[in-house]
């Protein structure tokens, strides 16, 4: 029966025109949809479109011709397949120059006139490169291959055209056009239109935490005209045809209309789309028909794949492997020209000589001969060790206990595996404040209505003593596991007994990453509805003044200041009705299956008695009320969603007229009697907001007006009494929950929400249904959201706004008209009360927002409708005219008061920031909060100290902009001269960086604008520079992007970002380093940031500590990678000067290919993980490291060169220091380069150990296993190999050589010898030059020793 009332009443609101949220029908002045000519719509497309039929519907043939060009609903992310797999691969990995090169190398072996080694030999190292890469790829892309097949085979209902019924299907097989059922809990396996619903109210609840991370439900409507229908649709029956955008990546717009055979068109926007990957919550049944599957759906169109930055130690690395080659060119132009010379010269050889060719193209042969002798010289091999290094730097960082979050049981993500080092090297970091500095778990604080201030004082009392949440909230958990996963699925749809997996059909998930979102989820979903939210202590005098509405004997006086006027009753009444409604939430009940809310019952009052109480308060005269029909006074007759009620009421249809307005009366009587009754019966509870689970109590009408009983009346509103009937907010934004709890405290409830109603509860009156016309969405151009509603009791429609304070206060209207001059004097007066108190509330750094409302006449209404409708029919350019309507109805509003929000910082902000800034890193905040706001709390996060000179720009012009710059830069240059000038000239470096730390800039958006312009910036980075710290406050997030972009490229510094929220996406993906913080915002921060955490104070050890470690574990790693091989492939370069420079080798082919390879390539690995120059204590106790590290940095260009020179002479150490010791002997070649490799194995291993900083077991191991590898590989190659080496026979020479004392001496003194200058050198520098650790070890070994020394004086005078 209820459908079939709902079904008559909205027929009605068609058959009456009132059809501005369902059916559309063109007002005048817009062309009629129900033309069939194209040229109605001229705006609609102008692109290429995409246009969906039923599967099985009437239009086979054409639904064929235009589905074969559509993408199946299979996804497939491999790379390769079984029979591509090596070609493909190969194909990428020589697209690295480093392979080509090796190849190039390898192949030129095969010419004989130029071949250096075996054949075989050449091929190694590139063969081991590549199959090691191969492995790697093979392992990763079958894990992507399970992952696609575990999706593909998903199952889900699909009508199949043959049977006329459902089948189930895998989603493989889900084409376009398709007509998919789904129930709850199930993932939505292809884009797909909204056609039918099981809710009444035509609206769908869905959750995107598989996109982005959000918890919190959305709602998705039902097609217009087929919400209508109540029924649920037949595919077979389907005859329509939807027209909309081709593909795209855009989650949040959708454009298209829906034609029907009678020519009818009703437009698509983006609430009637499902998205692919996202869950179906709290609706028992959907229909729906796919209109993009597969590869074509946004969700896997917005599938970039991993994200890859290049850090500038990479970028380094490059140009030091070019030096390398410059260095390989010259050493074969040098043999190429002497092996010319030595032919030219050669007269009456002794040996074979091919005295054919001449000198010249034998020296051509001889070069690229020694292109392949050389070719260790570049490090092939350097790029897989530093792609290993990384990722176990990554397994440190990834398992570090201090950057764990026990409370949401998350730990930090590695999402950019290739710029670990560059955490070591930032100098500027860029912040937002709120939920980043800040807990964002926001918690009403105090208002202002009416130009009166209500301080809450109890409530700031309350919340100083109020710790972090416990924990025991958060096992609170509103999540359950489902029984086929791991995965946490939401529990508010209990009765739903459908249940499927949720997959991540975005990338290939490890299952410990699904559990972290999961945990995650669980969480945050906790501390949204957490009870320091709720509970609002309410202000004393705020609820003396409500308690005059419930009195039916004290009249209101306008002259009394003792009794609010009727006018502040309005404002207050308004403001917290705005509160309640103008937001998204939406409101659920764990004690509830669907958590439907009834009807709205009868109010608490009569209709006599709400008519008494508004004539009091001088409203619209009651006799207008009294001829409103009971669907403009109730709304429409709607099933809410909410918790239990006492009894179940529905409530008659408007067109049922058989009840006189007596009996409604006497009705409205005998139910208030009876909920009084059960109030009492039950302890005198009414159904309220719950502290802790349970709920708040309080009468209203119940309450006396004297100040002894409003003290007891506040206890009331605190006291917890036990209810069964729970309401849980969920809402976007922790701000709009906290308004709602807030509004809630005061008796103004919101119970249920459905797409055209709302249902709340009035202080005094009790539930009312408000029909709600349209909600205008909050977005950043515009910093507000609005509510369009047709008021319950006048029946008139109103606007309600609330928005940052900078707007809504110029939106604010001046009366005019008839006694324009009294109502001029009141609104002033309440607009510079409340200017004051948003000041106010700024400076205590709470969040404020403005509560303002506007009265539209039915014709302002209708013509703004029309436009509203045109905007909402668009496809193309549909945003820009959402946009002028939005703005077209929000003015001359009136400014009904304020709130200000408490948002604590998080714990040891203040001391991160100050490390940070002892470490010499910039930070900035960069925020959209007012700028008394951020002063607070830059303050309160010690980024400002009392004594910094605070610098504000504000201007409003470009020239003003342009002066102001170049006044402060004169007033920093006074400063800085100021503090430099009574300072002797050893100290004026450190007076200076006393005057950077005390200036600090303060700017607002519209400033940032100008100075971001080409003609200002200059003036603004060269300020920014002098200042200690810079606050943009009012930024949007295009403004933040564009700051962090002008800093990195003008500065060339590296910059680092973070944020949690959607609006810090830009600005983390510019900075070198993104930072993104899985708080209360969604994932959105997360998902596009290199490194995601939990908590800003991780950033302290994430920065100094493991920062600091990776860029100096790299840095060393690659310059020692360089030294080992231009050390090694010298000694090959000597020797060419004893053999003609004929590109012979005095040692076997394979030992030489091995030594860099194998026998020297494990030490540097471990030398990149596990070396630390300075213990984690240390660092985190002494941030000055951090910046002394980039002062005196470890990899730059002159250390290079040093780098090669000392293995210049560590190579002519080594080579001529055994060939002195066996001239004049029987020595052949071989037992020269057996003397020459066993020696330049244990410098380059105890080089490491002198270059080491920490030594541990692991070390020592694997330096035994690298020198124990060498000499067994070499000794049983000698014994075994006879013709392993054409033409040479190593048999018996390494046992013959190993065998005789002269060996080890030799390579003693060797060893000693080439060491010995590296050693001197560390011990004076290290003198004159102490890096930072170590100056700081001795000054705090310094101060001991003195503390030692007073306390010894100490004790003796006392014992004299």
């Amino acid at each position: 029966m209820e459908q079939i009332h709902w079904v008559q009443h909205r027929c009605r609101q068609l058959l009456v025109g009132d059809s501005g949220r369902g059916w559309y029908s063109s007002p005048n002045g817009i062309p009629n949809k129900s033309s069939q000519n194209a040229h109605c719509y001229p705006h609609i497309f102008r692109g290429k479109r995409r246009t969906v039929l039923a599967h099985y519907g009437p239009y086979q043939q054409e639904y064929e011709d235009i589905s074969k060009n559509y993408k199946g609903n299979a996804i497939r992310t491999t790379k390769y397949s079984i029979l591509t797999f090596i070609p493909m691969n190969l194909f990428q990995q020589f697209h690295r120059a480093a392979n080509l090169y090796f190849l190039f190398l390898a192949l030129l072996n095969w010419v004989p006139v130029v071949e250096a080694f075996q054949k075989e030999i050449t091929m190694l190292p590139l063969l081991v490169v590549l199959t090691v890469t191969a492995i790697k790829d093979a392992l990763e892309d079958y894990r992507r291959y399970l992952f696609d097949k575990k999706v593909n085979n998903n199952e889900v209902r699909v009508f199949c055209g043959k049977q006329k019924a459902y089948t189930v299907q895998c989603w493989k097989d889900v084409r376009v056009g398709d007509f998919i059922h789904l129930s709850c809990n199930e993932i939505i396996p292809a884009d797909m239109l909204l056609l039918y619903s099981s809710d009444p109210r035509g609206i769908c609840y869905i959750e995107t935490a598989n996109l982005d991370g959000e918890t919190n439900l959305k709602q998705r409507q039902v097609v217009s005209d087929f919400s209508l229908q109540g029924l649920e649709i037949h595919p077979d029956s389907f005859n329509s045809r939807i027209e909309c955008e081709n593909p795209n990546n855009d989650l949040s717009n959708f454009k298209g209309y829906i034609e029907h055979s009678s020519g009818v068109r009703v437009g698509l926007h983006n609430s009637n789309l499902l998205l692919r990957s996202c869950t179906i919550r709290n609706t028992e049944t959907v229909v729906g028909i796919v209109v993009y599957a597969g590869h074509e759906s946004k969700a896997m169109m917005n599938n970039s794949g991993p994200r890859y930055k290049r850090s500038k130690l990479e970028k380094r690395l490059n140009t030091d492997i070019l030096w390398c080659v410059v260095l390989l060119i010259v050493m074969c132009l040098t043999a190429a020209i002497g092996h010319s010379l030595w032919l030219k010269n050669l007269k009456d050889p002794i040996f074979q000589v091919d005295v054919e060719t001449s000198p010249a193209l034998a020296g051509f042969y001889v070069f690229w001969t020694m292109i392949i002798v050389l070719q260790v010289l570049i490090p092939i091999s350097l790029y897989v060790s530093i792609e290993i290094v990384k990722l176990g730097q990554i397994y440190f960082i990834h398992n570090d206990l201090a950057l764990y979050n026990e409370q949401m049981n998350s730990r930090i993500q590695c999402r950019a595996l290739n710029i670990t080092e560059e955490l070591g090297q930032v100098q500027y970091l860029f912040s937002d404040k709120t939920g980043t500095l800040t807990e964002n778990n926001m918690v009403f604080r105090r208002c202002s209505i009416y130009g009166v201030d209500y301080p809450h004082e109890e409530n700031a009392r309350r919340l100083e003593m109020y710790g972090p949440e416990k924990t025991e909230a958060a096992g609170r958990s509103v999540a359950l596991k489902s029984s086929f996963s791991g995965k946490s699925l939401s529990c508010r749809s209990l009765s739903c007994n459908y249940s499927s997996v949720s997959l991540h059909t975005l990338t290939a998930e490890s299952e410990e990453q699904e559990n972290q979102l999961s945990n995650h989820i669980q969480t945050r979903t906790c501390v949204l509805c957490g009870c320091m939210a709720r509970e609002v202590v309410p202000d004393p005098e705020l609820v003396k003044k409500l308690n005059w509405l419930s009195s039916p004997v004290l009249p209101l006086s306008e002259d009394s200041s003792d009794t609010p006027s009727s006018l502040e009753f309005t404002y207050i009444t308004d403001f917290f009705l705005a509160l309640a409604i103008c937001n998204s939430v939406v409101v659920s009940s764990p004690s509830q299956p669907r958590h439907m809310v009834l009807e709205a019952g009868t109010p608490l009052r009569s209709l006599e008695e709400i008519k008494l109480m508004f004539q009091r308060l001088s409203f619209t005269p009651f006799s207008d009320l009294s001829t409103l029909s009971p669907s403009q006074i109730k709304g429409s007759p709607r099933t809410f969603t909410w918790g239990k009620t006492d009894s179940v009421t529905f409530s008659t249809p408007p067109n049922s007229n058989t009840e006189s307005e007596q009996d409604q009366e006497c009705n409205l009587k005998s139910f208030n009697m009876r909920r009084r009754l059960d109030l009492s019966a039950k302890g005198n509870r009414t159904h309220t907001g719950q502290v802790k689970g349970k709920a708040i109590q309080v009468d209203i009408g119940d309450i006396n007006t004297n100040c002894d009983c409003t003290k007891q009346n506040v206890e009331d509103l605190t006291r917890d009494v036990g209810t069964d009937d729970e309401l849980l907010y969920e809402a976007e934004s922790p701000d709009e929950a906290a308004l709602v709890h807030a509004a809630r405290v005061y008796r103004c409830t919101l119970r249920g929400r459905s797409a055209e109603s709302l249902l709340v509860d009035l202080p005094g009156i009790g539930s009312l249904t408000v029909q709600l016309l349209h909600i205008l969405p909050f977005d950043s151009n515009r910093k507000r959201m609005s509510v369009v509603i047709r008021h319950p009791l006048t029946g008139q429609v109103v606007v309600y706004t609330k928005g940052a304070d900078s707007v809504i206060m110029d939106l604010a209207q001046t009366p005019k008209g008839a006694g324009a001059e009294q109502a001029q004097d009141i609104y002033s007066h309440i607009r510079e009360q409340t200017q004051k108190h948003l000041d106010s509330y700024a400076r205590e750094g709470l969040r404020t927002l403005c509560i303002a409302k506007k009265v539209l006449e039915e014709e302002e209404y209708e013509v703004w409708l029309k436009k509203q409708l045109l905007a909402e029919s668009s496809i193309e350019n549909r945003e820009e005219l959402m946009l002028e309507s939005s703005q077209s109805l929000e003015t001359n509003l009136t400014l009904l008061g304020t709130t200000g929000i408490v948002d604590r910082l998080q714990e040891e902000v203040p001391e991160t920031i100050e490390a940070l800034q002892r470490a010499g890193i910039k930070v900035w905040v960069l925020t959209g909060d007012k700028q008394e706001t951020a002063i607070n709390i830059a303050y309160s996060c010690k980024l400002l100290c009392p004594s910094d000179q605070l610098l504000t720009a504000s201007c409003r012009s470009k020239d003003a902009c342009a002066a102001l710059l170049e006044e402060l830069k004169l007033e920093v240059q006074c400063g800085k001269d100021s503090l430099t000038e009574p300072t002797a000239a050893g100290n004026q470096e450190k007076s200076f960086s006393n005057s950077m730390a005390s200036f600090v800039l303060v700017i607002d958006g519209q400033t940032v604008e100008w100075a971001l312009q080409e003609e200002l910036n200059n003036d603004f980075i060269e300020l920014s520079c002098r200042c200690k710290a810079i606050i943009c406050c009012r930024s949007t997030p295009r403004q933040k992007s564009q700051v962090v972009q002008l800093i990195r490229n003008q500065l060339g510094v590296t910059t680092l970002a973070v944020g949690d929220g959607a609006n810090d996406v830009s600005m983390i993906q510019m900075a070198d380093v993104g930072i993104g913080i899985s708080g209360q915002e969604g994932m959105q921060a997360v998902m596009s940031s290199d490194f995601a955490i939990s908590r800003f104070k991780h950033l302290r050890k994430l920065l100094l500590v493991h920062g600091h470690w990776c860029y100096a574990r790299l840095a060393n790693m690659v310059l020692y990678f360089i030294y080992k091989n231009v050390m090694y492939v010298n000694l090959l370069f000597w020797y060419q000067f004893f053999c003609g420079f004929s590109g012979g080798v005095m040692t076997n082919s394979w030992v030489l290919i091995f030594f860099n390879l194998l026998f020297t390539s494990v030490p540097p690995l471990i030398y990149g993980v596990l070396d630390q120059d300075s213990s984690a204590d240390n660092l985190m106790g002494q941030p000055e490291i951090y910046q002394a590290a980039q002062t005196t940095k470890v990899y730059i260009p002159y250390i290079f060169w040093i780098t090669a020179v000392d293995a210049f002479y560590q190579s002519l150490v080594c080579f001529f220091m055994p060939y002195c010791a066996l001239v004049g002997s029987d020595a052949g070649e071989l037992s020269l380069g057996s003397l020459i490799n066993a020696s330049a194995l244990l410098i380059i291993l105890l080089h490491q150990v002198l270059e080491s900083h920490t030594l541990t077991w692991i070390h020592v191991v694997v330096l035994v296993l690298s020198g124990g590898f060498y000499f067994g590989f070499v000794l049983l190659f000698s014994v075994f190999c006879v013709t392993c080496s054409p033409p040479t026979n190593p048999v018996g020479v390494e046992t013959q050589q190993m065998s005789q004392p002269l060996f080890y001496i030799i390579c003693a003194l060797t060893t000693v010898t080439a060491l010995l200058p590296r050693v001197f050198f560390r011990a004076v520098y290290n003198t004159l030059h102490p890096s930072a650790a170590l100056r700081l070890a001795h000054m705090d070994k310094m101060d001991s020793t003195r503390m030692r020394c007073w306390n010894l004086s100490h004790s003796r005078v006392n014992g004299l």
